[in-house]
């Protein structure tokens, strides 16, 4: 067994898009009608479509997982990130760690945590 893709549940399955693209250069691969797959195995799904598979209320920034990116030029992405999306809602802003690596961690526009850090 392995696994396939990782789901993040969105209001606005374009805008998500287009900020995934943006920040990380993630492309659609399919568009099944709120269900959007991602490269790198990244899927977003419409909250109204998750609303009925869960019986549930979404909770953002419910903090239980993230998605963790590398990037080894963490200041040039830092100031795309902030050009691009200047009213970002950070958890930490850039930091190093006692190890060296050096993070920022910050919610994309759904409240999914997201984690960039360098290569360790």
């Amino acid at each position: 067994m392995k696994l396939k893709n990782i789901l993040i549940v969105v209001k606005d399955i374009e805008r998500s898009r287009q900020f995934y693209h943006d920040l990380f250069g993630l492309e659609m691969i399919l568009d099944n009608d709120g269900n959007m797959i991602l490269t790198e195995g990244l899927v977003l799904q419409n909250e109204k479509i998750w609303k009925e598979f869960i019986g549930r209320e979404i909770i953002p920034e419910n903090h239980s997982c993230e998605l963790y990116f590398e990037e080894r030029d963490l200041e040039t992405f830092v100031q795309k990130l902030e050009k691009l999306y200047p009213s970002i809602q950070y958890v930490n802003r850039l930091m190093t760690h006692s190890w060296g690596q050096k993070v920022i961690r910050f919610y994309d526009p759904d409240g999914n945590l997201i984690e960039v850090g360098t290569p360790r």
